[in-house]
């Protein structure tokens, strides 16, 4: 198994040069008005220096300037929103945030504490930067879970909540036009998501979003309570560590083996309170989706946040997503982090982690004598378009029928239409969904988290038995997809297919070369 180098990070003096963090020529000096945040109080000491020289055109400082202490992604993007010319890690800072997403889990939890906080008849700071997204507990009976999503719709209606994506028909979720799914795909399929800019979210797998150069992040209900009535929360600045990958992606790999590999390496809490920024020729050549991917898991390593450079895949890919202007930022080539690791991902293997952690990484070949009870193709992880491709990409080199039963729960609606409308690359002109029945699969569900957090019993395909599943979820602790007794063995969508086909833990090259 191929381990990372890394280093602590030299004085910025002697650090790697700018080529080296694939930084972009993005210049702010284009058509899109200059970036201006509100007023909030400034509680750094005055010692502090200015970030730049005064300007001497339009351009933007977080980008351009003479800097006089260079600083992260994550640093710049605090620094902008806490109106500080400079910050550093350690420092807590007030920042304004520019969305606030939740969902029907924490939603109810931080309504109320927003009205017990700001009062039962005060308005949220801004009805148009509120994104609240139902998806988790959704397609079941139980009464609490229902009711969880009627007091955001009272909330919501309450408010004038401008992007609300309501669910009233559970019997056909085709019926409801404003439906979408799984909240940190919404969020970049609706054009949330914008470089630059804070996202906090009252859900872990928020860091998802820093995939497109912005910090984002997962909050309680109680600081999500306070972003309602304020815009603003108070952090503090995380230090960063930095993940060079390097080389051609091998065709037999998946983003969800780099994180893996990175998790196994660094230890669930290898990167506690820690910004983890992915940079390298490697993650240059990831889509937009391979990308939230990676940056999806950097909380099972403890990450603060993981964050992506924005590039011309990312631009693209917002096209047509979003008309708002937005400003990226990138970190300065002598930019201090605490640590580095790299990884040359031409000798990686397909991986998996093993029950019970997200960090017991092993080489699926290793276990290719694990029997295996189903398998499980979902999540914000591993539910996107792209991943059920890939799977289908499996089932197609095989022309084989899977040997346990195999459940696919799309993220979104949208992902659940490209499953019965893309043709999937050299199938003739087959769809996944075509692919998928021909395999003997288990016909697309409804879009959801599924039974990722396990759920109420009648969740589709919980594990109610204590059964071993292949999954391309993120977690698998006791208990995570249902069952205490379960075992969880988290893979790519390459790996998970491969499993399907031969009822044991499979190395997806027994498939594709």
């Amino acid at each position: 198994m191929a381990l990372a180098s890394f280093t602590i990070s030299p004085p910025p003096s002697s650090f790697i040069a700018k080529k080296d963090l694939g930084l972009s020529a993005f210049s702010s000096s284009s058509s899109s008005p200059p970036f201006s945040v509100p007023k909030c109080k400034k509680s750094v000491s005055k010692k502090i220096v200015s970030v730049m020289a005064p300007q001497q055109s339009e351009r933007m400082p977080a980008t351009t300037g003479s800097v006089k202490t260079a600083m992260t992604m994550t640093e710049k993007i605090f620094a902008r929103a806490s109106e500080e010319p400079q910050v550093s890690p350690g420092e807590n800072v007030w920042v304004n945030v520019d969305i606030l997403m939740t969902h029907d889990i924490s939603g109810p939890g931080s309504i109320g504490i927003f009205k017990r906080e700001f009062g039962p008849h005060a308005k949220v700071w801004d009805r148009e930067k509120v994104v609240v997204i139902p998806d988790h507990y959704i397609f079941t009976e139980d009464k609490l879970a229902n009711r969880n999503v009627d007091i955001l719709r009272d909330f919501c209606n309450d408010q004038d909540i401008k992007y609300f994506y309501d669910i009233k028909d559970l019997g056909n979720y085709k019926a409801n036009p404003d439906y979408k799914g799984v909240c940190h795909v919404a969020l970049a399929q609706e054009g949330h998501c914008r470089p630059g800019e804070v996202l906090l979210g009252t859900d872990s797998h928020t860091c998802t979003a820093g995939a497109f150069g912005q910090f984002a992040t997962g909050i309680g209900n109680t600081d999500a309570g306070f972003v309602l009535g304020t815009g603003k929360l108070l952090l503090k600045v995380p230090p960063t560590l930095k993940f060079v990958m390097d080389g051609e992606m091998p065709d037999y790999l998946l983003a969800k083996d780099l994180i893996l590999q990175i998790i196994g390496e660094i230890s669930v809490a290898g990167a506690t309170y820690k910004s983890m920024e992915f940079v390298g020729t490697t993650v240059e050549s990831l889509t937009m989706e391979e990308r939230m991917t990676l940056c999806n898991m950097v909380i099972e390593a403890g990450g603060k946040n993981g964050v992506v450079p924005a590039d011309s895949t990312a631009f693209k890919y917002l096209e047509d997503k979003t008309s708002l202007p937005y400003e990226p930022v990138y970190s300065d080539a002598q930019a201090r982090f605490l640590r580095e690791y790299r990884f040359d991902v031409t000798k990686l293997e397909p991986l998996v982690a093993k029950p019970h952690s997200p960090d017991n990484r092993a080489l699926a070949r290793e276990c290719k004598d694990v029997k295996i009870d189903r398998v499980y193709i979902g999540s914000c992880t591993g539910g996107k378009t792209e991943d059920f491709m890939a799977a289908a990409k499996v089932f197609l080199a095989s022309g084989k029928k899977v040997r346990v039963p195999t459940f696919l729960v799309p993220a979104t609606g949208k992902v659940w239409m490209d499953l019965y409308t893309l043709p999937v690359p050299g199938s003739g002109g087959k769809t996944c969904s075509q692919i998928f029945e021909e395999a003997g699969c288990d016909t697309p569900a409804n879009p959801t988290c599924g039974a990722c957090m396990g759920g109420p019993r009648d969740t589709y395909a919980r594990m109610n038995k204590a059964v071993v599943c292949v999954s391309t979820t993120n977690r698998n602790f006791p208990g995570r997809m249902g069952h205490k007794e379960g075992q969880i063995y988290l893979a790519s969508p390459y790996t998970a297919a491969a499993s399907a086909l031969t009822g044991f833990v499979t190395d997806p090259r027994e498939f594709l070369q």
